[in-house]
């Protein structure tokens, strides 16, 4: 998918593309910027998907699992937080962050899924997703 542009007019009536500093992330950077945001709160076994090729919903998935619903939401926090403060990029949606077990952040190219444990077991997105490439994501020491 690509990345959005804003339009606006120069000096001498014609439209010029301008860029946000959102528009600056590939979707394979925006989602290890979301991993790594995610690692921040200490969210457990994060895996990437490319879907780019078997979806047509994104290009990424960032699955991660959370031990507490408090967790829950720290980590969407985090993810939101880091890419408002670091990028301007604000998600075009956010889901379940007040039900509990499973909270959904849409950035377009990129939607990662917080789970507990038992939802995350339940819904296995990996296998239901396993003809996508998947990328480990490996805590750096």
């Amino acid at each position: 998918m690509k990345n959005s542009q804003k339009l606006e007019l120069n000096n001498i009536g014609t439209k010029d593309a301008i860029t946000d500093s959102s528009s600056l992330l590939t979707s394979e950077q925006l989602a290890w910027k979301i991993a790594e945001a995610a690692d921040d709160k200490k969210a457990g076994d994060i895996v990437l998907l490319q879907v780019q090729e078997v979806s047509y919903l994104a290009d990424y998935f960032v699955i991660a699992t959370g031990f507490s619903t408090t967790q829950l939401r720290a980590i969407c926090e985090s993810i939101e937080k880091q890419l408002i403060d670091q990028y301007g990029k604000y998600p075009i949606r956010v889901e379940g962050k007040n039900q509990g077990n499973w909270v959904v952040i849409d950035y377009g190219e990129v939607i990662a899924h917080i789970f507990l444990p038992e939802a995350r077991e339940y819904y296995n997105l990996e296998a239901f997703w396993g003809h996508a490439e998947r990328k480990q994501f490996i805590v750096e020491q």
